[in-house]
């Protein structure tokens, strides 16, 4: 959706990414040791640790930091984490799920659920908004990457689902459980891509004003400020007008 870009467009202009530097490269170290740990500490060879490390690279995260990361799951050193789903509705009724990678279950819950009370938001049980996404593989090009018409065939030999083009790039669509094989015959056809990742793709979307936006980026924000939180998706959907008032918005 053209709203979530210009979104993480607009966070990286403000000088959001650049703030939370340290604390997203934390949240990819968790990842890479867990999913070392669940397999083998090979990328070549664990699935899950290839898409880790690669989504890792694709933020610039160092090769020294993932080599360590790595090697803690082979040391068995680290904490045992659980990964847990929250639910719930944020600002105007949009669906929001929060992904958690914790060891003190009673502290996230506590913490996520505080943090939608404080930011005008309603935590739900589990599968309150579910229905709202599915579970896809989401691998995205830039426009270099080659014509719409080139990479659509490409998507296609993959066994991609579906392929959305624009000035900006290419995002390709597949199952969830395909992403590794579509990603792999991608990379052969086109080269390495942008980012390569399991996404919660929204079937219904919930449009938002300016004021709504503006509410819902604070609740994000605290969201993703939680060490426990690995990632957060909403269902929102909003106009270009709107997103050029929250991009000039102080």
């Amino acid at each position: 959706m053209a709203g979530h870009s210009k979104w993480a467009n607009i966070q990286h202009r403000k000088g959001r990414q650049d703030k939370i530097r340290a604390k997203l490269f934390s949240k990819f170290s968790k990842e890479i040791t867990v999913a070392a740990k669940m397999g083998d500490p090979d990328p070549d060879k664990n699935p899950r640790l290839r898409l880790a490390v690669k989504e890792a690279k694709a933020a610039s995260m160092p090769k020294d930091n993932i080599d360590r990361a790595i090697k803690k799951s082979v040391a068995g050193e680290g904490e045992d984490y659980k990964e847990i789903r929250y639910e719930g509705y944020g600002p105007n009724g949009v669906a929001v799920i929060v992904e958690t990678m914790t060891d003190n279950l009673n502290r996230t819950a506590s913490t996520v659920r505080s943090t939608f009370t404080k930011n005008g938001g309603n935590l739900g049980e589990t599968g309150s908004v579910g229905f709202m996404f599915d579970r896809k593989g989401e691998i995205t090009y830039t426009a270099e990457a080659g014509d719409n018409d080139t990479v659509m065939m490409a998507a296609i030999e993959a066994g991609a689902e579906d392929v959305e083009s624009s000035e900006e790039g290419h995002v390709i669509w597949c199952a969830d459980t395909d992403l590794n094989d579509v990603a792999t015959a991608l990379e052969a056809e086109l080269g390495e891509s942008a980012s390569t990742k399991l996404v919660w793709k929204p079937t219904t979307t919930t449009e938002m004003d300016l004021e709504g936006m503006q509410k819902l980026m604070k609740l994000v924000d605290a969201l993703e400020d939680d060490d426990d939180v690995q990632r957060v998706t909403t269902n929102f959907e909003a106009s270009d007008e709107v997103m050029e008032q929250l991009e000039n918005a102080d």
